[in-house]
């Protein structure tokens, strides 16, 4: 993990903070995400029978899913999120998920910002060797011995009011910052069309 101290200087300081991940790379932060357990973390998690998998090695990594995804009960699940993240400090939701289309983020992370005024720290992760699946985002899993490089992007502010084309804007700019990012990360292992 590298610039770490800005994640954790983030929630020493007691400020609410909220991962995007894309769908495509959240397999490689899964080993890192148990050092979050004392936070008890929130993490949201498709309503699908996949969702049922990942939902379980969550809770066994000692954070806590949230069920609901922007194609099945999402806006109970956006409230449910909100309700227990006003405890919370910390929360993290694959933005293009589940079903695509892959590296565009959906409206929920912004609007959980928005309302909970929480920071969006991006976290790029990036693997020097993986296996790509068939399904709609080439799911990344990283083969045995390869090294998954794990980096904190600088906070992302979501205004707590905006008309409908500034939210826009805000969405557009966290999907540039978060395909951008990842981008020149997998530039340092040679990867060019993991995206």
């Amino acid at each position: 993990m590298e610039d770490e101290e800005v994640f954790l200087g983030a929630l020493r300081e007691g400020r609410k903070v909220i991962v995007p991940l894309l769908h495509q790379r959240f397999f490689g932060i899964l080993p890192y995400a148990g050092k979050f357990r004392d936070y008890r973390a929130l993490v949201m998690v498709s309503r699908s029978r996949d969702g049922e998998l990942i939902a379980g090695i969550v809770s066994r990594l000692g954070l806590e899913p949230v069920r609901g995804s922007s194609s099945r009960g999402g806006k109970e699940a956006l409230r449910e999120l909100l309700n227990r993240f006003r405890n919370r400090s910390l929360a993290a939701h694959a933005v293009d998920g589940p079903q695509g289309p892959k590296g565009v983020v959906k409206a929920g992370i912004i609007e959980l910002a928005r309302l909970s005024g929480a920071t969006v720290l991006p976290v790029y992760i990036s693997m020097s060797h993986a296996w790509k699946m068939n399904g709609w985002d080439r799911f990344l899993v990283p083969k045995p011995f390869s090294r998954v490089r794990l980096r904190c992007g600088r906070p992302f502010a979501v205004p707590p009011r905006m008309d409908e084309e500034a939210f826009e804007a805000c969405r557009r700019e966290l999907e540039i910052l978060l395909m951008t990012g990842h981008r020149e990360d997998d530039r340092c292992f040679g990867w060019r069309e993991a995206l």
